[in-house]
């Protein structure tokens, strides 16, 4: 019996052993924590995809993006131009007009509904909190809704 504690005993210290060496740590996973300071983070990156075609011939523009290196998050003024991870969120302008929203939701999928048939354009900014675009950080989306069948 005491031979097979000890057996017991030493694959149960082993595989222990063994599973650490394989853990990754939470920092390894989810990157840096929120308290510490990131020096010298890369520059923000925003990427965004054509619009999906299925609902363009309704009328709706639907075109899904990521960001790099930036947290979408609804955090605004100059405090927040200190935090580190970097945040930031979207200014979304269309076909022009003067006016323009911010989308601090990070849903992925930027989605506006009500264009008519012809051409139009959408265009996405990444912004810091400030509201100042991250330099190169504009994105024009072309497309055109097809005439109503």
């Amino acid at each position: 019996m005491t031979l097979l504690i000890t057996t017991l005993a030493a694959v149960a210290t082993g595989a222990v052993l063994a599973t650490s060496a394989f853990a990754q740590s939470a920092r390894d996973v989810r990157g840096a924590s929120p308290f510490e300071t990131i020096e010298n983070e890369p520059a923000p990156k925003l990427i965004v995809d054509p619009p999906l075609p299925g609902p363009l011939a309704q009328g709706l523009f639907q075109a899904q993006y990521r960001t790099e290196n930036v947290h979408i998050v609804p955090v605004f003024g100059e405090g927040a131009l200190k935090a580190s991870p970097r945040i930031g969120h979207l200014h979304i302008t269309v076909n022009d007009h003067e006016f323009l929203w911010a989308d601090s939701g990070n849903t992925n999928t930027v989605d506006i509904a009500g264009f008519s048939p012809g051409d139009h354009k959408v265009k996405i900014e990444l912004v810091d909190a400030n509201h100042n675009v991250f330099a190169g950080q504009s994105v024009t989306v072309p497309f055109t809704v097809p005439p109503a069948k």
